[in-house]
């Protein structure tokens, strides 16, 4: 059973823990979001257990992404260490952007570039 990140837990499991994680907040009527699920997934299945991925539905958890500030979807945090290092957002979102993310993360870098 995948677990439930909401408000109430987010800083716990997601922050607090220091593994490279990537939330994908995404919306069940976003189209873009649907359609950069798989590559987030597949992204995220190459590195294995070095990096962790949360997906948040975030019309169901309004009040976590307004504590985040989240304004538009999709939307992915990046974390290391217990920060976050970059925030892609936006419908011009590609897969390749989401990768060059995921490599920059995992070599210790902090942007998508």
């Amino acid at each position: 059973m995948e677990l439930e990140i909401n408000k109430d837990n987010y800083q716990e499991v997601v922050v607090d823990d220091g593994t490279p994680t990537v939330v994908d907040f995404w919306g069940p009527r976003c189209e873009r979001c649907l359609a950069l699920m798989p590559g987030m997934e597949r992204i995220a299945a190459e590195q294995g257990d070095k990096l962790r991925l949360f997906k948040i539905d975030a019309s169901q958890n309004r009040r976590l992404c307004m504590n985040l500030r989240l304004l538009s979807l999709p939307a992915f945090l990046f974390y290391r260490d217990g920060q976050e290092v970059l925030r892609l957002t936006g419908e011009e979102l590609t897969e390749d952007d989401l990768q060059k993310a995921v490599n920059n993360l995992m070599a210790g870098k902090g942007g998508a570039q």
